[in-house]
């Protein structure tokens, strides 16, 4: 075997959502972080188009400067009958008790070659394997999508352009709690064999 199948299979069991509400003051350090980016460059991509940008929030200030543009997207683009006190305060929060947020973001082709839904899916694949690498770190991360994130509003505070979409806030961090457990399904639940 080429590699210690119980220890993959313990690594991609192990990987959980670990909210920033959980995180320690401990820094990922910088090394770290350029792992968990360059396993993400690693996942399936149909056409080698690596549809996959990051934009990392590691400094006080930055992490700051997020905090506060996604207080303002949110109060600009929800109605105000719709907004929502406690999920502001989280949007304004987790970035500043968070070790370091990474926004991916997926990157059209001009070409337009491959099917949008496959460079989406391919950059979900990206995230999966960020999330793996800082599992094996005994790093925490959860993978946020409020609604704010598909709009031009964002585009805009990201400088990316129109066909681009942001996919994601990746939030990293030690957790200060035991690291969680949990199970999923027999396979017999969500599977059928198609044997003759």
């Amino acid at each position: 075997m080429k590699f210690n199948l119980s220890e993959v299979n313990d690594l991609i069991r192990s990987r959980r959502s670990i909210r920033p509400e959980q995180y320690t003051n401990r820094k990922v350090q910088k090394d770290q972080i350029e792992l968990i980016l360059q396993n993400a460059q690693w996942a399936p991509n149909h056409g080698s188009t690596q549809p996959w940008r990051f934009q990392v929030y590691q400094s006080e200030d930055s992490r700051q400067e997020l905090s506060q543009a996604l207080g303002k997207l949110y109060l600009e683009i929800t109605p105000k009958d719709k907004q929502n006190d406690a999920k502001l305060a989280k949007l304004i929060r987790r970035p500043l008790i968070s070790s370091v947020v990474i926004i991916v973001n997926m990157s059209r082709q001009l070409e337009e070659r491959i099917p949008e839904i496959e460079e989406v899916e391919a950059v979900a694949c990206a995230i999966q394997n960020m999330q793996l690498t800082a599992t094996a770190y005994g790093i925490g991360s959860f993978w946020s999508s409020p609604k704010l994130i598909y709009t031009k509003e964002m585009n805009d505070f990201l400088g990316i352009s129109e066909k681009d979409k942001c996919l994601g806030l990746i939030y990293l961090g030690y957790t200060k709690e035991e690291w969680p457990k949990s199970h999923r399904k027999p396979i017999e639940y969500n599977t059928i064999w198609k044997t003759q």
